[in-house]
């Protein structure tokens, strides 16, 4: 391949790059990218052609392309929305439009140079668009092309500049250099400068503070909540809920154990109820809650260590301000200056529209059932509105609790009971169908299947009627785990709710969750190879968010804690090995010296003499085993494959150019040395090709790869004279 066309394939290649990584966050269109190509294509055949676009034509198109872009977004011919990323979305079609017209133009060096920065430019939007792992592929095939193609371009431009005409002793012209140059070694070049980048840019990057939403994917929309979490229900209503994979957060446990347990991770809790829907009646009682000691936010008191378990949470740009963890909270941790935790156990926090990562410390521990059956204390006055019921309440839903409690002795195993009742006689579905003015009774005495919102409130309002406090959950299940990334991936359809008991004496709220065991899955993965396949695409996501997306101080620090730990086991292992070893040192010599009697004093002595006997035994083993392979045929040989053949490949060279000088009637006197012979032939090919061969074969000097390529090229010379 010659060094012009590697030059176009790459630089075409670095174009491409740019527009990929803008496509794979959903920028454009199937129209788009078809036009696009369309004008790539076009622009390949018709380069170096009379076809292509003048300069001055060029020019003039793009100054014309940014006022008729200004002029179409001020008039909404790009939509109506000032959101960022349509702003972003006309910005990245403007630099496609003026990279489309320098492709068709005949291009001089800055007008590649143009290239480039557009490429480098969409790379830069598309790093705000999307947090894709399939930008991360995007991105490494753009760095090692572009570096690969600037080296082409310095190269060409450099080489032009300083030979510019034919040499009069018969240098080589322009194009010869160019076709001379070991461009197979241009790959290797790319990859040992993107590794020097990455050593010196590495440390930049885990030391230099950051925010959690900041970087690649901070600035994009938030995602909406309106099929899953809510922060209200609302029963009633006809159709069919639609449920989206979209991801809300990506979960990872510090303590194995609490993977085998159920987990549902807990938003807000409601507490009245009219009939219709359930809201907050003390949603405005909130309390700030700021950093104390360890940079962490206390929300509330542990009742021990054992059943403390922390969480790292990846949250999703939410158009919710509430932050997920399992029940109970007791500390936060995170980029927050102040958050806010309701009187029903909900932590909001000041939402900027970014993705963000924080650490929740959950206290799990609950009484065993025998104390919470034990538990008949009455409820205090502030927890009255707990049991309060809508007015006008269906009669016979009281009756039905009563019917499914009857035998209960305590408030838990009523709360046991009403759950068992719910999941074992009704259906799930996630069909609405239930409707009227008391959509709840509809549910119990007529439809009798619904969605986890009917169960929980069903089973809410029906303890009330009974007398026990109770309050309804919205949160999320448990999600999907993915082993390979050691994560719960929690999806929208894994939006949930579930009930609350208030237990006074134990002073505990317990969850219950009626729905049906169907309606608690969370959701059929792909099985065979497409889920494997899926399950890596999500790993690799995942680390993408956590060490670069949403790399922030927090993650610094755990990052440091880490390393240190690590740093400090491994010198703890060290220092207990050489203290051991001394220790038994210390043991042998108060036997050597008699502490222990003249048996034991003989024994260690003979036990030392053994031991040095056998390390003297091993170095001489070693000694002898290295003289043997030295001195071995097969060394020998592999000695000689390696180096020396080198040599008589290298040398070959000089027999190539007496055979071309003697077809050309030029052969080599007796009784002239190399350097006569070639001076005696009069090309100055045929004497710098003898002063490499001297050189080398009696200095004992190597050849350069850039050296084997030049005299290629005048061994090729001398061919064609």
């Amino acid at each position: 391949m010659t060094f012009e066309r590697l030059f176009k394939i790459l630089s075409y290649s670095a174009v491409l790059c740019g527009f990929f990584s803008l496509w794979v966050s959903g920028t454009f269109g199937v129209v788009g990218t078809g036009m696009f190509i369309a004008v790539m294509v076009t622009a390949w055949f018709l380069e170096g052609s009379r076809w292509q676009i003048s300069e001055r034509w060029g020019t003039a198109l793009i100054v014309l392309a940014l006022p008729l872009y200004f002029v179409g977004y001020r008039y909404g011919f790009f939509g109506t929305s000032d959101s960022g990323a349509m702003l972003a979305g006309i910005l990245g079609r403007l630099i496609l439009s003026l990279t489309a017209i320098k492709l068709l133009q005949r291009k001089s060096d800055r007008d590649w140079m143009f290239l480039y920065l557009m490429a480098f430019f969409e790379v830069l939007l598309a790093a705000g668009l999307s947090i894709s792992a399939l930008y991360l592929l995007s991105f490494v095939i753009y760095v090692f092309i572009m570096v690969c193609a600037i080296i082409l371009f310095e190269i060409k431009k450099t080489d032009r500049a300083t030979n510019e005409k034919t040499d009069v002793n018969g240098a080589k012209t322009n194009e010869a250099r160019l076709a001379a140059m070991p461009i197979r070694r241009l790959p290797g070049t790319a990859l040992i400068l993107i590794g020097l980048i990455i050593i010196f840019a590495t440390p930049m990057f885990f030391l230099l503070p950051r925010v959690g939403g900041a970087g690649i994917g901070g600035g994009q929309g938030p995602v909406s909540t309106s099929a899953g979490f809510s922060d209200t229900v609302k029963l009633g209503g006809f159709g069919t809920i639609q449920q989206t994979d979209e991801v809300v957060m990506r979960v990872r446990l510090e303590n194995e154990a609490a993977r085998r347990t159920s987990l549902r991770w807990r938003g807000v809790a409601l507490d009245t109820f009219d009939n219709q829907s359930w809201s907050r009646t003390k949603s405005a009682a909130k309390e700030s809650k700021t950093k104390g000691e360890r940079d962490i936010i206390q929300v509330d008191f542990a009742t021990g260590k054992e059943s403390l378990t922390w969480q790292t949470i990846y949250l999703e740009p939410l158009d919710t301000p509430v932050l997920f963890g399992l029940s109970r909270a007791v500390g936060v941790q995170g980029n927050f200056p102040v958050l806010f935790k309701d009187s029903h156990g909900a932590l909001t926090f000041q939402r900027v529209g970014e993705r963000i990562s924080y650490k929740v410390l959950s206290d799990r521990a609950l009484p065993d059932e025998a104390q919470l059956r034990a538990d008949d204390i009455r409820y205090p006055s502030e927890k009255e509105n707990y049991r309060q019921l809508p007015p006008a309440i269906d009669p016979r839903i009281r009756e039905l609790a009563l019917q499914i409690t009857k035998g209960s002795a305590n408030r838990y195993d009523a709360s046991k009971m009403m759950e068992s009742y719910l999941q074992n006689n009704f259906g799930y579905t996630l069909e609405q169908k239930a409707s009227g003015d008391q959509p709840l009774a509809d549910f119990l005495f007529n439809v009798k299947e619904g969605h986890c919102e009917y169960f929980a409130t069903a089973m809410a309002v029906m303890l009330r009627t009974q007398g026990i406090a109770t309050r309804i959950v919205n949160g999320f299940s448990e999600g999907e785990y993915n082993e390979t990334a050691d994560v719960f991936v929690v999806k929208q359809r894994n939006a949930h709710s579930w009930v609350e008991v208030y237990f006074p004496g134990e002073n505990v709220w317990v969850p219950f969750d009626p729905t049906p065991f169907a309606g608690q899955s969370p959701g059929e993965t792909t099985p065979g190879i497409a889920g494997k396949f899926g399950k890596y695409l999500e790993a690799l996501e995942t680390f993408w968010i956590q060490y670069f997306v949403a790399f922030d101080n927090q993650e610094q620090r755990s990052l440091f804690t880490s390393v240190k730990k690590s740093v400090g086991e491994y010198q703890a292992k060290t220092s207990g090995a050489v203290n051991q070893l001394f220790d038994r040192l210390s043991e042998w010599w108060k036997e050597i010296r008699g502490d222990k009697g003249i048996e034991t004093s003989v024994a260690a002595a003979v036990r030392g003499l053994l031991y040095l006997a056998a390390t003297l035994v091993g170095l001489l083993l070693l000694v002898w085993l290295y003289r043997k392979v030295v001195k071995s045929k097969v060394w020998h040989l592999a000695w000689e494959w390696l180096f020396a053949r080198r040599r008589a490949t290298i040398v070959e060279f000089y027999e190539r150019m007496q055979t071309v000088l003697a077809d050309k009637g030029f052969t080599r006197e007796p009784h002239q040395t190399p350097l006569e012979f070639a001076y005696a032939v009069g090309m100055p090919e045929a004497v710098n090709i003898t002063e490499k061969y001297n050189r080398v074969r009696f200095g004992e000097k190597h050849l350069s790869r850039d050296e084997s390529a030049e005299i290629d090229a005048w061994l090729r010379n001398l061919e064609t004279r």
